[in-house]
């Protein structure tokens, strides 16, 4: 083991530090721990979760960050949440889909389209996304997502006007899906959206999983790293409380952190990892809470969405009423609209909002009686929300980023895992795979919620 830098004060050596009390390190620590290994686990929060955080501030559950199963068949995260007998609804979402559930949809003009109208659109929808999948296998690398939805739509021959409504749901999709504008994400960024079997929301609050999880750890909080400084010995982690020493780390700062100076690396990460990271960024996607004291919005609909230059920024809610039985809608700033919005104060975010739905539904829109915004953009812990493929990124990126460096670091998170980026589930996967790594044999997924 090498030593700390002259005038470092060595706090606690262990077998392994894992940086990150998020689900992929929450996961590897108590499958390193199972196993017999010395774990510390260093947390620059108050609180365990990471983005998986739900505020109770108002005596009702509100996810700010994490809240879907986005399909629970084969999920370990379903079969963990069953396991620490968490509450789950069936809330099908389904991607942001045209109509996997009912959705209430509006036209340009701000009147709801009739049935038939609306069929239509979302056939197209269906079209196009038919013949995209053969563009997308066939672009060039630094192909953007704008580029195989502008080939696909020009194979088709639909007027101008049947074009841009398309469009306009493609820009929107990319957006909601990866917060990132369509010409910033890579064709290859929504290969992964694809839900198998139902989804599903947590009632009690998605942050009952990261506290099972954690149940036993040696978690040490509000411990900031600013310092990995790893060699064929092991690794020094310097903190603002002290610095700690292991022959391996599991780091599960997210890519924006990654990318900051403020967390060094020593020396810096190498190919394939580095080059992964370069490719990869944070988005920005906050979410906006809208909670009313009477329903205004149509009855039998999950979801609601404008079309045409209005629906440029605020264009879909979801309605979350049947959580908790207050009358509430979900939307979000995303891509372009939470960078444009970030210096807004709440109320200019609210009104901004409401004026959209007002032009929906008029003057029975009343003021909402609590609100919750999102601010994971200036989260210095997170830097965003979670992590897109930019342009001349490829899928392989994701599970490059963990590739085992020097043999004692080890890199977990949504970020890395390539099959189901951006999830919880990755974040898990990615986890059980680290503590696999370091173990030198591949664990049973299952011990993650063993007694």
């Amino acid at each position: 083991m090498r030593h700390p830098l002259e005038g470092e004060s060595v706090r606690d050596q262990v077998d392994t530090i894992v940086i990150g009390a998020g689900v992929a390190g929450l996961t590897a620590a108590r499958l390193l721990a199972r196993a017999g290994r010395r774990v510390v686990v260093l947390e620059a929060r108050d609180r365990v979760g990471g983005r998986v955080w739900t505020d109770r501030r108002d005596g009702l559950v509100t996810d700010l960050g994490a809240s879907w199963i986005h399909g629970i068949t084969r999920s370990p995260v379903a079969e963990a949440a069953e396991a620490f007998g968490m509450a789950m609804v069936e809330f099908t979402v389904g991607g942001y889909q045209p109509d996997s559930r009912p959705i209430a949809y509006f036209g340009p003009d701000g009147e709801r389209l009739p049935d038939v109208a609306a069929q239509r659109f979302t056939g197209d929808i269906r079209t196009l996304d038919a013949a995209l999948v053969e563009v997308v296998a066939a672009s060039d690398p630094d192909a953007s997502y704008r580029d195989v939805t502008e080939a696909a739509l020009a194979a088709q021959t639909w007027d101008a006007e049947r074009t841009q409504r398309v469009r306009e749901f493609l820009e929107h999709r990319a957006e909601e899906q990866y917060g990132a504008w369509i010409e910033d994400l890579a064709a290859h960024g929504l290969d992964d959206d694809s839900i198998d079997g139902d989804e599903v929301v947590f009632p009690d609050g998605y942050d009952r999983l990261p506290e099972h999880l954690a149940a036993g750890l040696d978690i040490r909080l509000e411990h900031v790293v600013s310092h990995v400084r790893w060699s064929a010995d092991g690794v020094v982690v310097t903190t603002d409380r002290g610095v700690f020493t292991a022959d391996t780390a599991v780091v599960t700062a997210p890519v924006g952190v990654l990318h900051s100076p403020e967390f060094v690396v020593e020396p810096p990460l190498p190919d394939p990892v580095a080059g992964a990271l370069g490719r990869l960024e944070m988005n920005a996607f906050e979410k906006v809470f809208l909670r009313f004291p009477t329903k205004f919005w149509d009855d039998g609909v999950y979801a609601i969405r404008q079309q045409g230059p209005e629906s440029r920024w605020w264009h879909s809610w979801y309605d979350l009423t049947d959580l908790h039985g207050t009358p509430t809608l979900l939307t979000f700033a995303a891509g372009p609209t939470a960078r444009a919005t970030r210096a807004w104060d709440r109320d200019q975010v609210v009104e901004s909002v409401l004026a959209q739905l007002r032009r929906l539904y008029g003057e029975r829109v009343p003021q909402p009686s609590t609100v919750h915004i999102t601010a994971w953009q200036d989260d210095p812990f997170a830097r965003g929300s979670y992590a897109y493929m930019t342009v001349g990124s490829t899928t392989a990126d994701h599970d490059d980023l963990a590739t085992p460096v020097g043999g004692v670091l080890h890199l977990a998170g949504e970020a890395t895992w390539t099959d189901d980026p951006a999830t919880v589930p990755a974040a898990l996967y990615s986890g059980h795979r680290a503590a696999s790594n370091i173990l030198g044999r591949e664990l049973p997924i299952d011990e993650v919620w063993a007694d």
